[in-house]
């Protein structure tokens, strides 16, 4: 009886293991949930479309003459020329991407974020010395 006790709790502990090991993994390279929803950081359902401006997110030029251009924004890959949601990719720098829909032009910069103060140096004046 002591071998039939060993044996499904041995048994029990495999299945255990097998049950751990088939958690879903997370992808690394996957941007965080803030990013995803937009800088609102609300509930919104996962697939939600969530209105914002396109994001340039990597560019890559080939270092010979006529080589390849190509940019992510949002995650798509685009080349000179492709489409983008109704746009057309009219250039690819190396810090921005000129996107054309009709006559409006849209230019993405690489690393756009927007500025907390303005673009502003704050001084912080040390108070110390009229104290003395």
């Amino acid at each position: 009886m002591d071998e039939a006790v060993k044996r499904a709790v041995f048994c029990l502990l495999l299945a255990s293991a097998n049950l751990a090991a088939a958690q879903a993994l997370q992808d690394p390279t996957r941007p965080p949930a803030s990013m995803l929803a937009g800088q609102g950081g609300g509930d919104l359902a996962a697939g939600a479309p969530v209105n914002r401006a396109p994001q340039l997110q990597s560019v890559l030029i080939a270092r010979q003459p006529g080589g390849r251009h190509v940019a992510v924004i949002d995650g798509e890959t685009v080349r000179l020329g492709d489409s983008f949601r109704g746009a057309r990719v009219a250039r690819i720098e190396q810090n921005e991407v000129e996107l054309v829909r009709g006559r409006t032009r849209q230019v993405l910069k690489l690393n756009a974020a927007p500025a907390t103060h303005g673009g502003a140096i704050e001084r912080v004046r040390d108070n110390t010395k009229d104290r003395e």
